[in-house]
């Protein structure tokens, strides 16, 4: 992922009607890690990325692939 903001993911997030500190507490995150995340300066591991995944409903390539990476 890179540094830039993971507007997606805080779409997929208010879709679902959750806070970040709502998202965090069903992920075993802090708040403050998912606000990092959408800010793009957290790069976040497999492990944590599954879970947002699953929480919120979507694919990995949905929140996380780069499109543009070569």
């Amino acid at each position: 992922m890179r540094e830039e903001k993971n507007l997606r993911m805080k779409v997929a997030r208010t879709r679902r009607g959750l806070s970040q500190s709502d998202l965090a507490e069903a992920v075993g995150a802090t708040r403050q890690t998912i606000g990092l995340i959408e800010a793009g300066r957290y790069n976040p591991s497999l492990k944590l990325c599954v879970a947002i995944c699953k929480t919120l409903g979507v694919t990995l390539n949905d929140l996380f692939w780069d499109d543009d990476a070569s």
